[in-house]
């Protein structure tokens, strides 16, 4: 998503520095994430685990050329730069998941005016054998609503049935839409709204496919999935980022890593616990998905007085980032370019 100004997102990230990422995630096997070398990355609007690729992760710019960035998580350099050719122009690239069939799936799905596209777009391609710059063949899938056009930023590929999702965004909350049980290159594909579901930027699916993640700027929610539909939820601990922008999971499962928009911008790693995708606290607290910080074995502090240096300042500072995002996305409503 772009922003409708510079200055809000520097805003933004000034606002959210030092007093939310009390302590960094607990490490694992990657580590505790990697940084987004490729000066080329500047606004990394979706991320996903690579299936033919150990360790690397696809993700791209939301307003660019059509192409992806294969990104080694190890190093946090770029790969392979993919092209899609046989795509037309993409107008808001907001997400990208990596489904059972061996392919990987881009939406361009954004929609910044909320209603103002009567269709959007999915591209196609197969994983390539072997990681290096070159250009590839790519469907294109058109897609609409069954209720009408709608902003969305969160398109998941299921990894057992390879049906598509796509979680529409909007302030009230939103809806998780259906794909077709196979996408159609002729005509247009409709989704339909199958559950209700928050303002979301990005989702992902479990790699076992029984939980879907969801996130927003300033929170992430797991729910059970069960025969295609939503079940219990609830909340998933991650960071809090200057522009929360995507989620997946690592191909075993074993963590959710967070990505965010911005050169050389962090992508945190968060470990899962058993099967409720809850990671676990660093020792010592960390920092919840809403910016409330956390205690010792992940109890959440609330309401608490810490001298002046915790939860009431921490919830200032998140009231005044999302005050600021909400401020630009009105003003963007306005806007046609961007």
């Amino acid at each position: 998503m772009r922003l409708a100004s510079r200055a809000v997102p520097a805003a933004v990230a000034a606002a959210l520095a030092g007093p939310l990422l009390l302590a960094p995630p607990a490490a694992g096997a990657d580590g505790d994430g990697f940084t987004l070398k490729d000066p080329r990355i500047t606004e990394s609007s979706g991320l996903a685990a690579s299936r033919a690729h150990p360790g690397v992760y696809w993700t791209h710019n939301d307003q660019d050329e059509p192409r992806v960035f294969a990104v080694d998580s190890r190093t946090g350099e770029t790969v392979a730069t993919v092209t899609l050719r046989g795509v037309g122009k993409p107008r808001d690239m907001e997400a990208v998941s990596v489904g059972p069939d061996g392919h990987v799936y881009v939406g361009d799905i954004g929609d910044n005016l909320n209603g103002s596209w009567p269709y959007v777009w999915i591209y196609r391609f197969k994983e390539p054998e072997r990681l290096r710059d070159q250009s590839v063949d790519a469907v294109q899938y058109t897609v609409t609503y069954e209720d009408g056009p709608r902003d969305a930023e969160a398109l998941m590929v299921h990894p057992k049935t390879g049906r598509v999702y796509i979680a529409s965004k909007n302030e009230e909350g939103g809806g998780l839409y259906e794909g077709p049980a196979r996408l159609s290159a002729q005509g247009r594909n409709v989704f339909r709204r199958v559950g209700e579901v928050p303002w979301v930027t990005d989702g992902a699916f479990s790699p076992d496919g029984t939980r879907l993640v969801l996130r927003s700027y300033f929170s992430a929610r797991s729910y059970a999935w069960k025969d295609g539909r939503l079940g219990a939820d609830e909340r998933v601990r991650g960071p809090i980022q200057p522009q929360s922008e995507s989620v997946t999971y690592t191909a075993d499962g074993s963590a959710l890593l967070f990505g965010s928009e911005g050169a050389q911008s962090r992508v945190v790693r968060v470990p899962v616990e058993g099967t409720g995708a809850a990671p676990s606290a660093p020792a010592g607290g960390g920092t919840d998905a809403t910016g409330g910080p956390s205690g010792p074995g992940g109890a959440t502090a609330t309401g608490a007085d810490d001298g002046g240096s915790g939860t009431g300042l921490t919830l200032g500072v998140v009231a005044l980032a999302a005050a600021l995002l909400f401020g630009a996305r009105r003003l963007r409503r306005g806007r046609t370019g961007d």
